[in-house]
Parts: structure tokens; C-alpha cells; sequence
């Protein structure tokens, strides 16, 4: 179902980064204050389209031109600003328990972890439960965290990566807080199976009992860091991907496929659904 549409004003804080992701467009190279693009408006070989993740806009050095999210997906899309706002509608952040800003990775918002501890908030279990999600094995690999931002106290599922920072859900809010990174599970095994986000991760586990000592995990968090995984990838003698069966799925496992010369590709088991977790719910497994 469509989302609320939006006016112009709340539109131009959707990230332009996310709005890329949705219309199939990774970054070739991401830093805590720019991301660097092929260009989405012509043909390039040497990505000159850059993101400023501070501000949230764009700018396109081969055609000199640039502007914010609405301008973006009308070049895009050929559309009017209507059209453009409808489209994002559907990229809104849903909101947590109160209503909060959506938090970027190594943005400059002034949030306070107040509390980081296990997984036993009755709402959040709750949550998992109508995802069909064990909770016990969500035990394992999340948390439970308390923050401030602008003077109000929010609480969500936290899943930590590997510098630090957290991928935030609860039933109203899907967000980061801190640094953003991949999630890198190592038992020392000789293949590795890549999920989208840990979701899917908690639905794979859910749905393969004893699975966990069999393979080394990576959950990307954002296929917009697909690039940062390549050394890894070398250490694996088959890679198995687990990514969203959109465009920006398929991208990023064809990325991933460029980079190591066995890789399996298991979108296919799920098909007609978006994720992992979309099939998990819609085939009613018990948690």
C-alpha cells in the first residue's frame, strides 16, 4: 500500500542515497562524508556523481548541474514533482514508538545511548513474533537499546556491525545509529552466506535449525557497502548470496559476482517474494 503522500518540505530529508538504492544505483566509493556515483542521468565509466551525506544533496560534475532529492528522481524518472513525490512516498522512514528523525551513519545529529542491554522488551518480542522470527535466536545476536534524540527517549531491536555502530528496528522505525557497516560472523569456515540485512539473517537461521556452525555470516546492513567486502570475499572458497529479489538486490549480487569466481546465487528459492523474511511470513513457520 502506498505510503501518506508528501509534501515538497518533507520529502527533501528522505536521503538521496536511499532514494539511488531504490532505483537500482550503488556507489563505487563511500566515505563518512560523500558517496561517489556513476552517474544515474548519462554513461560514465569513472563514477564523477557525488552525494554530500551532510547536506543530502547532489551533484553531477559531468553535466555541471545538481539539486536535492525531488530534483533527483525527476531527471531520473522524467517526471513532474508530483510524480516524484509519490514515488518517494513509498522511501519515508517509518517512525519509531514517537515520531524521530531517521539517523545516518556519522551524521552530526546529537543522539545519547542510554542503555544498551539484552533482548527482553515485551513490545520488541512482540515484534519479532509477527515476523515469525525465533526470538531465541534473536537473543543471540541482538539487543535491546535505549537513546535520546532532541530530548525524547526511543527503545528498538539493536543489531551491532563491526565498528560499533547499530542497525535499529521495532515495528514503526527501520534506522541506524552510529558509524554504518557490515556484520561479519566468522567461525572459521570455508564458504560464506551474504544476507541484505538481519532480517533475513534471523529468517535464515529461523528457518534452518542448526545452521549457525555450518558457514561464516556477513550481513551487509546496506547494499550500498557491497564494495567494502572484497577482501573478505577472497578468504571463502564459495560465496552464497541471500539478497532481495528487487533491482537493487540483483545489482548487488552481480557486484559480488565480479569479485569471486564461486558464487551461488539463492534469490531464486524465494522468488515471487521481496526478502527472506517476506517468505518466511508468507509460508507460516512456526518461531
Amino acid at each position: 500500500m502506498k505510503a501518506q503522500h508528501l509534501n515538497c518540505e518533507q520529502a527533501r530529508h528522505i536521503s538521496i542515497i536511499q532514494a539511488l538504492e531504490q532505483l537500482g544505483f550503488l556507489p563505487r566509493r563511500l566515505t563518512t562524508k560523500e558517496a561517489w556515483f556513476l552517474s544515474p542521468l548519462r554513461t560514465e565509466t569513472k563514477a564523477s556523481f557525488k552525494v554530500s551525506l551532510s547536506l543530502n544533496r547532489w551533484f553531477d560534475h559531468g553535466q555541471g548541474i545538481g539539486g536535492n532529492v525531488i530534483d533527483l528522481v525527476q531527471a531520473i524518472k522524467s517526471c513532474t514533482v508530483s510524480e516524484a513525490l509519490y514515488f518517494l512516498s513509498d522511501l519515508k522512514p517509518s517512525f519509531s514508538f514517537q515520531e524521530q528523525t531517521k539517523i545516518l551513519p556519522d551524521s552530526k545529529i546529537d543522539y545519547e545511548i542510554k542503555r544498551v542491554k539484552s533482548l527482553e522488551n515485551q513490545a520488541l518480542l512482540s515484534y519479532l513474533d509477527s515476523r515469525n522470527i525465533n526470538c531465541l535466536s534473536a537473543k543471540k545476536y541482538c539487543e535491546e537499546i535505549y537513546y535520546a534524540l532532541d530530548n525524547k527517549t526511543y527503545f528498538g531491536i539493536a543489531f551491532k556491525n563491526k565498528s560499533g555502530g547499530y542497525e535499529l528496528r521495532n515495528k514503526y522505525f527501520k534506522g541506524c545509529i552510529g558509524k554504518k557497516d557490515f556484520t561479519h560472523y566468522q567461525k572459521g569456515k570455508n564458504s560464506l552466506t551474504i544476507f541484505e540485512g538481519f532480517f533475513d539473517f534471523l529468517s535464515f537461521i529461523t528457518l534452518n535449525k542448526g545452521v549457525e556452525n555450518q558457514v561464516d555470516f556477513l550481513i551487509l546492513n546496506s547494499t550500498s557497502l557491497v564494495q567494502k567486502i572484497e577482501k573478505i570475499l577472497k578468504k571463502y572458497s564459495v560465496i552464497y548470496t541471500w539478497l532481495d529479489n528487487d533491482e537493487t538486490g540483483k545489482r548487488a549480487t552481480k557486484f559480488i559476482k565480479e569479485m569471486h569466481p564461486k558464487v551461488e546465487n539463492k534469490s531464486t528459492l524465494f522468488e515471487g517474494c521481496k526478502d527472506l523474511n517476506e517468505y518466511l511470513i508468507k509460508n507460516s513457520y512456526s518461531t
